[in-house]
């Protein structure tokens, strides 16, 4: 009788494991775009920093889903099919705090553009690295928000395509307060001058309102 109820109780656990595994995995995608005026904002696109959070009209659990945006202003999220509310974080981002909601019935695929108004955007932006092994660098801040002010701009670069403040081999702050630039930066101590492998360069700006800089374009140096 002990080995008829061990047996029962075995069989009992591997049918609620296979019930558990022949769940349906979604197949829906929310994708889009935070952007301004239609175009995209840089961002960090690493550590998962900057997100935007979703909402399941009627579902029990209260808790959003958090969606991360990619360092070119992106997003992508599989979810089944439902009304949802895309609403942006609290003070997360380097815009003015938006806690707007789009609402939106999913019924496969959907695209959703989430418009932000930024501090500052980085425009006209030209990165190139010279034989004599200096990166030279000439960009426009513009301030878009009245009463934001600049806390200070970075040059960065990196090995991969992902370069932000927190991926980097090379970075450097600059606390002068201009808005046309142009930056002459010696790169010769960095010893992935003399590899074969890629470089990427980036301008970042941080307002001192906000948690996050806004980025430039990544452009390959090397």
């Amino acid at each position: 009788m002990k080995n008829i109820l061990i047996m029962m109780t075995v069989l009992s656990l591997l049918f609620i494991a296979c019930g558990k595994d022949n769940y349906d995995e979604p197949t829906s995608t929310i994708s889009g775009t935070v952007s301004y005026k239609g175009k995209p904002i840089g961002v960090r696109g690493t550590g998962e920093v900057v997100k935007l959070q979703l909402y399941q009209e009627g579902f029990q659990l209260k808790a959003p889903v958090q969606v991360y945006v990619g360092q070119d202003g992106s997003f992508k999220v599989k979810i089944f099919d439902g009304k949802y509310k895309l609403i942006g974080t609290n003070n997360n981002g380097p815009w003015l705090n938006n806690t707007d909601t789009i609402q939106f019935e999913l019924k496969g695929n959907i695209d959703v553009n989430y418009e932000v108004v930024p501090y500052f955007t980085i425009e006209n932006v030209k990165l190139t690295l010279g034989s004599d092994k200096k990166l030279s660098s000439s960009f426009t801040i513009n301030k878009v928000f009245d009463n934001a002010t600049v806390d200070y701009y970075m040059l960065l670069v990196s090995r991969t395509s992902f370069v932000d403040d927190g991926t980097n081999i090379f970075r450097k702050d600059y606390k002068d307060g201009a808005t046309s630039v142009s930056l002459s930066e010696d790169l010769s101590q960095l010893k992935e001058l003399s590899g074969d492998g890629p470089l990427f360069a980036r301008i970042g700006v941080r307002a001192n309102a906000g948690d996050q800089a806004v980025y430039s374009e990544v452009i390959k140096i090397k």
